[in-house]
């Protein structure tokens, strides 16, 4: 997995203002999940106190708050002195028999509702996308989710699979350039995308999803949005379809 920091849309959707109603744990989601899913480099910087309740719209009270329960979960890790700050500490993703045991707690009518959401989310980016291109999305835009559609194809493990599948569809919101898009896939990652590596880790899954990515990928740079969106969707319904078997022979 890359190790480069993530620009461009993605980025700014991380450290765009939360709702102003928003609390510590707001703030704590939206860190934590862009953390797991790697849209946060492992190691990378984080801005300064000041600069970063700025961009996030929170007081430092409540960041410095966020930022305290997010070191007591591993993500974050504190280096005092010159150079110091708060640092990325990328984790490993739960233990197969541990994300089975989470899967538990999901009904399958639950989970088809989540996929028939999610879906519905990737395929309204992807069609967006698709209508901008020829407006005012440009080429360089699609390389990053290019890029992300190749390194799940080599992945190694689950782990790797799962974080780049939800980079993925983080990403293309990204690239329809909507803020709202972007933070309801980031929520999505951190409520299910874990579960994921469940099913992600077989060749043919995840072979399927990476077909499906790059002729999405294709689509949107034609501007063909139906064929787009379509893909979009197939790339969420298949795999969550998987889980969902997973779910029943629990």
């Amino acid at each position: 997995m890359r190790q480069d920091r993530i620009d461009g849309g993605t980025r700014r959707a991380v450290f765009s203002p939360v709702d102003n109603r928003a609390r510590v744990d707001t703030v704590v989601r939206r860190l934590g999940d862009a953390i797991e899913l790697g849209l946060l480099a492992d190691g990378e910087q984080l801005p300064g106190e000041s600069e970063l309740a700025g961009q996030l719209g929170v007081s430092t009270v409540t960041l410095r708050e966020a930022l305290m329960a997010l070191r007591q979960q591993g993500l974050l890790i504190t280096r005092r002195g010159r150079g110091g700050g708060s640092f990325v500490a990328l984790p490993e993703l739960p233990a197969e028999e541990r994300l089975r045991t989470r899967l538990r707690g999901w009904s399958t009518e639950e989970l088809r509702d989540l996929g028939d959401h999610w879906a519905a989310l990737s395929g309204a980016a992807a069609r967006l996308a698709a209508r901008l291109a020829a407006q005012r999305t440009e080429p360089e835009d699609l390389i990053q989710l290019r890029r992300t559609a190749d390194e799940l194809i080599q992945a190694q493990d689950a782990a790797a699979c799962c974080r780049l599948y939800g980079r993925f569809h983080v990403e293309l919101a990204a690239a329809a350039q909507s803020a709202r898009l972007t933070r309801e896939q980031l929520t999505l990652q951190g409520e299910v995308g874990a579960l994921l590596c469940l099913v992600l880790a077989e060749d043919s899954c995840r072979e399927e999803v990476a077909d499906r990515q790059r002729g999405l990928i294709s689509a949107v740079q034609d501007g063909d949005h139906a064929t787009a969106g379509t893909l979009a969707e197939r790339c969420v319904r298949e795999p969550v379809a998987r889980l969902v078997a997973v779910r029943l022979a629990l």
